[in-house]
This record gives structure tokens, sequence and C-alpha cells, in this order.
């Protein structure tokens, strides 16, 4: 499990499956770690090579310093791009699908092709789906003004019960809820990039121009804008498809690996 520096941050990172397997960067979401990544990495067999890095303020990479070191999306970009090399395969989900998206935009010459679990983009459903957009901003609300009030244990319950993986508040041990309450700072600034598309992924062209071949993965229960977000980014791509995990939620990595793993595993002898 090796640790280094990696754009100025102290970064873990594990690998993942056959090291025989075509390269891969698997970048997961907030409030997760690296380990997240076990269950498809198994699905997959030896099919990839994948590199997992930890995220700052996550598993065992060092703490995010905050606001004053920078927009988490562009700390976690740059990091990200010291592991790429060419061929690469990249797999990312939720926020982490939203690097993985950006990193695409910005190096297609390294990347083969892409893994989509849900990227949380909420401006790509801005105009095509405003009264979907709006509601997501209604549902946030209470978690961001528990966050400008300094409180980010009714943040964390929050942001829990919409993204997580079901488990409730209560059936988390202590250090894990001192954990999500730390990381609320993250998904705090995270806002501009997601929601109003800080790092330009939608900027005229950005999208149309990669080429490779991408593979969206959708829980069947996830929330609704999601698959907005999807249409929306597929209609702009040009090698685009999408594959639909029945009966599960936003986490499907963690929740049904073995079905997305099949999804993957499809896409990559396509591809």
């Amino acid at each position: 499990m090796p640790k280094d520096l990696r754009d100025g941050a102290s970064v873990h990172w594990i690998e993942l499956g056959d090291e025989s397997g075509a390269p891969a960067l698997a970048l997961h979401c907030a409030l997760a770690h690296s380990g997240a990544w076990g269950g498809l990495a198994k699905a997959l067999g030896g099919r990839l090579s994948i590199i997992a890095p930890d995220m700052p303020g996550h598993g065992q990479s060092a703490d995010w310093d905050g606001p004053e070191s920078g927009d988490f999306h562009d700390n976690v970009t740059g990091i990200a791009e010291t592991f790429l090399e060419d061929g690469m395969t990249l797999i990312g989900h939720s926020f982490g699908a939203t690097v993985a998206l950006r990193l695409a935009e910005t190096h297609p010459d390294k990347i083969r092709r892409v893994i989509l679990i849900e990227p949380v983009l909420f401006a790509a459903a801005r105009e095509s789906a405003p009264k979907l957009f709006a509601e997501r901003r209604e549902a946030a609300r209470p978690m961001m003004e528990a966050l400008e009030h300094d409180d980010p244990e009714t943040a964390a319950r929050a942001f829990t019960g919409t993204w997580g993986v079901g488990r409730s508040w209560h059936d988390m041990n202590d250090r894990a809820r001192r954990q999500i309450m730390r990381q609320m700072r993250i998904v705090q600034n995270t806002e501009t990039a997601l929601t109003w598309d800080g790092a330009g992924l939608l900027h005229d062209g950005r999208l149309e121009a990669c080429t490779m071949p991408v593979l969206f993965v959708r829980g069947e229960q996830t929330e609704p804008i999601l698959a907005e977000i999807h249409a929306t980014l597929m209609s702009r791509l040009p090698d685009a498809r999408e594959a639909v995990i029945e009966g599960a939620g936003h986490m499907s990595p963690i929740t049904a690996p073995d079905a997305v793993g099949q999804a993957i595993a499809a896409f990559l002898d396509e591809s």
C-alpha cells in the first residue's frame, strides 16, 4: 500500500486486480476510500490493473488543508493526473466520476476508455431538467444551512441519508460518524464544481472532443436527477452508452459489485 507526495499532498493508494491487466485508475466517491473498489475489482478478475488512490481527507491520505489550499475538485484532479499513463482506463464513482470526466477532457491522448458511475455533475441537469435541478437544490438546503451554521452533524445526517449506502446514522460507530462530520467541509467546497460547473466541464466543445468509448453506469433506484445528468452528457459525447443496474441505488459499486462488474466487463470486451 504505497504512500507518497502527489501534487504536493501526501497520498495513499492501493493496487487491485492483476498487474498483467490493462492499466486503470479508479476514483472513489466522497466520504469513501480506495478500499471501496475491492468488490468490483474482484468481480472483474484480472481484466484490469487498478490504481485506487485515497482522496485528501479520505482513507489513509493526509487531511485536506481546507479552502486555503484551493478548490477540492482542482486538488483531486491534480493528484489524479500524476497517476495517468498511456492507454489508461478511467473509472470514477459519484464525485470521483466528475474528476474522471475532467481527466478525459484534458488528457484524451492518454485515455483508452472511461467508466462513469453516476457522476454528480448536477449542473448538467440545470437546463435539461430545471424542475429536478431545483428539487435537488431544495433537498440540499438543510445540509448547506447546517454547514453555514457550523453544525456538521446535522449536515452529515442529511448527506448520508440521501447519498449513503443505506445505513442509518445511529448504526454507524462513533469513529465513522466523526470522520464523516470532518469531511462535510469537503462536501461544502465541492458545491461550485458540481452544481455550477466551476471546472468548466460543460463548456462548448469539451465533451464533444472526448472521442474515446464511455460507459455510464446507473443504479435503477438512484436519485432521479442522475438519469438526466447521464442523458445530457451522453447526448454530447460521441461514443457513449449506459448500463442500468437492476435494484441498485447510488452506491452500486459497493452494494452490487458483481452486477456492476458484469456491465463493465461487457464494455471492456467491446472497447
